[in-house]
């Protein structure tokens, strides 16, 4: 009689689980969310793709031509900026700030100001030819709202809910598949878009980025993106590179923090009043001034940065001092003009040029250690996201020796930063963001919102 008054209960207790496993509408939800995620991981690696050949498209044309780029670049950050105008509001800058911002919205149409399946089309498009025109941008900052904008507009057909954490999943596996950095994702996720782990959506996040780097991986390839190094701090006297790449790189890493949040604060007041008619001449000479740059140094600052990050790792990196400053400077000037693209790549290609060029004070220290370093150092200054800072460059490096001192630099540069910048870059740009689309649903203006 006891027995089957055990299994009695046992049966009550069991039975709503069941049924919830059971439930065809339950596993119709889900199988959409992992649909969205694999779609995200093969959008990213398309994306990559794309990138990539027209990047290379412009360096086989300054390759013949070396002035083509004082003509094909402006004329080329000005049709973005039309096409960013007239048809992707909302899809300017990197596309992180907007994500985060998101978040914060409750109401449907002003999230869709921000994050639609429309806007992340534009952003894949607009970056790519922003990079075959020459532009220094990256693709992994407009990949995060790639993810969003596909995993939400998934989650919406679904009925699944749970909107502000599935723009965390998204974002986490735009990250992912973007750097083919399974761990960076969930990493960046957390520390960066949600500043606090939710454990509530954490199953989210990960069969997000499991899904989408999976897919990506299958294409891509599952190795890390330099390859493997063996670089390593070899002798005592090489750890003097931690402080001195942590406070160097925490220092202008700030710098050129606080310059983005001036830029994106001030910029657009000019550009609704003397300049606002000429939005599209202002970002041509935005062009302009990059094209400039490149022709009169002679130095890599178009595109991503990549190639420069890679032989700064070999330690083949011609001219490291004056390669970081002018691709600061393209960087910069870049993301003024308010073309959709990022400033992870061009970071990291900066950090490794500074690691490069810190080997001048340091002789005999491996390049591929200071260049690591260096990369961790400026993306935690920036940033302000150290333990992202970390995971991706291990991740993308495969060096376990650089473990200890790469959580070292991470630490000291992001605690360096903090003192000159006291709120996260993309944070600050994010409220920037929440301003413009609560004005405009108060005004009840119709579309998206104006590029800065």
């Amino acid at each position: 009689m006891r027995s089957r008054s055990m299994a009695y209960r046992l049966r009550r207790k069991l039975r709503p689980s069941l049924s919830l496993w059971l439930s065809s509408l339950l596993w119709r939800r889900r199988l959409v969310f992992w649909l969205g995620a694999i779609l995200t991981g093969l959008v990213c690696v398309g994306f990559a793709y794309a990138a990539d050949f027209a990047f290379e498209l412009f360096g086989l044309l300054t390759g013949v031509w070396p002035w083509a780029g004082l003509v094909v670049t402006p004329l080329g950050f000005g049709l973005c900026t039309l096409l960013l105008i007239r048809f992707f509001p909302g899809g300017e800058g990197s596309g992180i700030p907007q994500a985060i911002a998101a978040r914060k919205l409750e109401s449907p149409t002003q999230r869709n100001r921000l994050l639609s399946l429309r806007i992340a089309f534009g952003k894949v498009m607009l970056t790519t030819l922003a990079l075959g025109f020459g532009a220094s941008v990256g693709r992994e900052g407009p990949s995060v709202q790639v993810g969003a904008s596909i995993m939400l507009a998934c989650s919406r057909f679904a009925g699944l809910g749970r909107m502000r954490g599935v723009i965390l999943a998204g974002s986490a596996a735009g990250v992912a598949a973007a750097f083919n950095t399974p761990l960076a994702g969930i990493i960046f996720a957390i520390e960066e878009m949600s500043r606090a782990y939710e454990r509530r959506v954490s199953t989210l996040i990960l069969s997000a980025v499991l899904l989408a780097a999976g897919a990506a991986a299958l294409i891509h390839g599952s190795g890390s993106y330099f390859g493997q190094t063996m670089a390593q701090l070899d002798h005592w006297t090489d750890w003097l590179a931690v402080p001195l790449l942590g406070v160097g790189g925490g220092v202008i890493g700030a710098c050129f923090a606080r310059l983005m949040i001036a830029q994106a604060r001030y910029l657009p007041r000019l550009l609704d009043g003397r300049i606002g008619r000429h939005r599209v001449l202002f970002a041509m000479f935005c062009g302009l001034v990059v094209a400039l740059v490149a022709w009169a140094t002679a130095l890599p600052v178009n595109g991503t940065g990549y190639a420069e990050a890679k032989a700064a790792l070999n330690g083949t990196l011609t001219d490291p001092w004056a390669f970081v400053g002018a691709k600061l400077l393209a960087n910069l000037v870049t993301q003024a003009s308010g073309l959709a693209g990022g400033i992870f790549a061009p970071t990291l290609a900066v950090g490794a040029g500074l690691g490069a060029a810190i080997g001048d004070i340091l002789p005999g220290v491996s390049p591929g250690a200071l260049a690591a370093l260096g990369m961790v150092a400026l993306f935690a200054g920036v940033m302000q996201a150290p333990i992202t800072g970390f995971v991706i460059v291990f991740e993308m490096t495969d060096n376990h020796a650089m473990v200890i001192p790469l959580m070292a630099v991470a630490i000291v540069a992001a605690g360096t930063s903090r003192m000159i910048c006291h709120q996260p870059i993309y944070h600050a740009l994010s409220e920037l963001f929440l301003a413009k689309v609560r004005a405009a649903g108060q005004t009840g203006a119709p579309g998206g919102l104006k590029p800065p």
